[in-house]
């Protein structure tokens, strides 16, 4: 079976819950689906629930995330923070996280050893129990806190050493990280609004047991259902993990081969893929969306040629490629946005999709400046484009 690019747009409009019958009610709904929101960012995860839930508020993302916890921010893919589904924790922890803490310990242990013996292994458990008492104590804290009532946290590292780009920091930030990332304690609400990216933490409740073989499995399975088809490639760099976990994971679970535009594709072998397809090219229903930085759909491929023009990538996404906000036509991206100082939200179109394109995006821009009337962002991750268009 062949997929083109056209049809895999009109499933990315379908699936990511872009095209208009097919948005969300709640934000656990769009976090279940996206396997997770881009958090490294926190504005990101506001707006991109804003793009797909039928009737989006700040409110409703602070209520999931700090009264019902029922999606909880972690590190995972990539070293990437998620805000993820509660119920599914075990999976993306015992599947990505789990490593990801073992090689945080390792780097903080070398950087610690560097500035003298005492600094070892168990100087770091030390300060690990010591936080962990003080968060017991005080029920929730943020880092400058939390670091005030432990010693340890206040003392510091050098990176890079002897580099013009020579760092200190205080070994609090990094305990802090590899606890969360340990799932033994958990990020609360920010220190400022939802646009802020500092938190309150508190300890987290005892991580439940999971085969980290299945936890990769179900993870895959769950992309694939979001966002195949897509290459092997494509989940390896999505999750971060070697190539060779990404073969076993999909051993497990027996994926059907499709030819794309890059190569061989997967998707499930349950997937009604024929009758998705005529769903939702049937529906022929125009979308528009003003997707933020680090949004699911902008960095959910290693291969992004069918929905972005190779020669504009690099005004789109930053060196690293971490990708800006972008504005979306249709399962493309046809230009970005970016909110300048003033509240004014600024686009430019790199593409030309005609009048009812250039309409929609002009009603979508003016719709999403009054819906941040009184809020102000600033993206954490600029492409070259989202510099330009707010310089």
């Amino acid at each position: 079976m062949r997929i083109t690019p056209a049809e895999r747009r009109e499933l990315l409009g379908h699936r990511h819950l872009l095209a208009p019958g097919d948005r969300a009610g709640l934000v656990e709904d769009v976090a279940e689906t996206l396997v997770g929101l881009h958090a490294t960012d926190a504005a990101s995860v506001v707006l991109s629930a804003r793009a797909r839930v039928r009737e989006p508020s700040p409110a409703d993302v602070d209520r999931a995330l700090y009264e019902d916890r029922t999606l909880l921010r972690m590190h995972c893919m990539r070293r990437t923070l998620f805000v993820v589904p509660t119920d599914l924790v075990p999976v993306f922890h015992h599947s990505t996280s789990e490593a990801i803490a073992k090689r945080e310990r390792a780097v903080l242990l070398k950087h610690l050893a560097a500035t003298g013996p005492a600094r070892n292994e168990r100087w770091l458990n030390a300060a690990e129990t010591a936080a962990l008492a003080a968060l017991t104590r005080l029920g929730e804290a943020g880092a400058v806190e939390l670091t005030a009532e432990v010693p340890a946290l206040q003392e510091t590292i050098v990176l890079s050493p002897g580099k013009p780009y020579q760092a200190t920091q205080r070994v609090g930030g990094w305990v802090l990280r590899l606890l969360a990332m340990e799932g033994r304690i958990r990020r609360g609400r920010p220190l400022g609004g939802w646009t802020s990216n500092q938190f309150r933490y508190s300890v987290a409740p005892e991580m439940p047991p999971m085969d980290p073989a299945e936890a990769r499995a179900e993870l895959v399975r769950r992309w694939l259902a979001c966002y195949g088809p897509g290459t092997a490639e494509d989940i390896a760099w999505w999750t971060g993990w070697p190539n060779g976990q990404v073969r076993e994971a999909l051993g497990r679970i027996g994926p059907v081969e499709v030819e794309l535009a890059e190569g061989t594709g997967l998707v499930l072998a349950c997937a009604r893929l024929g009758e998705e397809l005529a769903a939702a090219g049937g529906s022929k229903q125009p979308w528009i969306a003003f997707l933020p930085g680090l949004d699911p759909a902008t960095m959910g491929w290693k291969h992004r040629d069918w929905y972005v023009d190779p020669a504009h990538r690099k005004l789109l996404y930053d060196s690293a490629g971490n990708g800006g906000p972008t504005v979306w036509w249709n399962g493309e991206i046809v230009g970005a946005w970016a909110q300048r100082a003033d509240g004014e939200i600024a686009w430019r179109l790199l593409t030309d999709r005609g009048a009812e394109a250039r309409a929609a995006v002009e009603a979508e821009a003016a719709a999403l400046q009054d819906w941040l009337a009184h809020y102000r962002m600033t993206t954490r991750f600029p492409a070259p484009l989202t510099k330009e268009l707010t310089a």
